[in-house]
């Protein structure tokens, strides 16, 4: 009976050792298929959208990051036969050969002789005029995944003048190379500004089409209108999925690293220190000549067009961090936005109250525009801990992550 008993026993485990390894195969296969799938943008499946568009009369908000493959999406369109009427340029330019903050003029496109009409000069939406022989606008920018990168205020512009003139946008969804990051206080809308005019926090976490119906879905538009969207998706994507630009997104983020120290790195706007403007490596160095006995590492921001003309301390010797090899994935797994490097760099400073003091640089932001939020500035005067700052961006920025949810498209 003992005898039997045990064989039958051993049966038992031997089958189910051999359906738990056939389950754990079957999945580890799956998990290799899942691997070996590539994130694919919205612009690189014309399948989905050129059937669409084909008879319409199409303008587009491009810059360098619009492309199909490694061709310019104006470029890929015109040869498939699209109707391109005219295109609108944001900040840096339809082809992102202007400065940051630099006003740039309505021309002519050199390559296509299609007319480009500068969103980031005299006006910043197009007109009634602009649209009038327009039946369809096709949104394509690669964004960063935070409030003060500008592209998102173009989009919500260009949503509310298709909305005005009865027009459809279509977006063409990108990853967000944060889209892990969902970090620092929502925005105090009394300190709204063109670095700041939504109620999101720094890192916001979504790709522009997820922001663009949030914008729909919260009333962001003038008079809460509702602007039509058709999107199209990114294809084998998730928010925590590691993503390398193919095309620098702007002339000051032309790596990768600077692109995910942004977040962290791009609150250096808004004080007394230069952040790498008049480098060939921004937003990844950051330094001041006063610093000078404090730090080993130097640099020396000069002119550079198209990038920075006239930097913070330009032709000084700056010393500060140097953060080109600083490991990523740290910012990753915690989560969350680096704060220790500005309140280092505070503790450090020999000039205290140089080191908010927006009116000694004109290419800087206010702290608190930067930031969104009232106590920032106060909170590290006093050397509050990090833990004390981060508790006072709640409720908010809990009341946000749950409110996100609502108008995400990928897990």
């Amino acid at each position: 009976m003992n005898n039997r008993f045990s064989t039958v026993s051993a049966l038992i485990i031997t089958a189910f050792v051999l359906i738990s390894t056939i389950s754990i195969r079957q999945q580890s296969a799956e998990n290799v298929r899942t691997a070996k799938k590539s994130i694919v943008t919205g612009a690189d499946q014309p399948d989905q959208y050129i059937p669409y568009l084909k008879g319409k009369r199409v303008a587009m908000l491009a810059n360098p990051t619009s492309i199909i493959g490694k061709k310019h999406l104006v470029d890929s369109l015109k040869s498939l036969g699209v109707n391109i009427v005219k295109i609108f340029g944001p900040e840096h330019g339809f082809r992102g050969k202007a400065s940051a903050g630099i006003h740039v003029a309505d021309e002519t496109d050199s390559a296509t002789g299609i007319p480009v009409i500068s969103l980031y000069g005299k006006k910043n939406k197009p007109s009634r005029g602009d649209l009038a022989n327009v039946d369809i606008l096709l949104y394509d920018l690669q964004d960063v995944g935070c409030r003060f990168y500008t592209n998102i205020n173009a989009l919500v512009r260009v949503m509310e003048a298709c909305q005005e003139n009865d027009k459809e946008l279509m977006i063409l969804d990108r990853p967000n190379p944060n889209g892990y990051l969902i970090d620092g206080p929502v925005l105090d809308m009394q300190f709204k500004s063109g670095i700041g005019m939504f109620p999101i926090p720094m890192a916001h976490g979504l790709t522009v089409a997820e922001f663009a119906q949030m914008a729909n879905g919260e009333g962001w538009l003038t008079n809460k209108v509702k602007c039509k969207l058709k999107i199209v998706k990114v294809a084998n994507y998730e928010h925590d999925m590691p993503y390398t630009l193919p095309v620098p997104p702007s002339p000051n983020l032309n790596t990768q690293q600077s692109i995910l120290l942004y977040p962290s790195t791009c609150l250096f706007e808004g004080v007394y220190l230069n952040h790498g403007r008049g480098t060939q490596f921004p937003f990844t160095v950051i330094g001041s000549p006063e610093l000078k006995g404090r730090y080993a590492f130097s640099y020396t921001p000069t002119s550079i067009k198209g990038m920075a003309e006239t930097p913070l301390f330009m032709d000084q010797v700056c010393y500060g961090l140097d953060l080109r090899t600083y490991d990523v994935n740290q910012l990753r797994k915690s989560r969350q936005i680096n704060l220790q490097w500005l309140m280092e760099l505070y503790k450090a400073h020999p000039h205290k109250e140089k080191f908010f003091d927006s009116k000694l640089s004109k290419e800087m932001g206010v702290i608190e525009r930067l930031v969104g939020h009232a106590q920032f500035r106060k909170q590290i005067m006093e050397g509050r801990s990090e833990q004390e700052i981060r508790a006072s961006w709640e409720p908010g920025l809990t009341a946000y992550k749950k409110m996100r949810k609502k108008y995400l498209l990928y897990r």
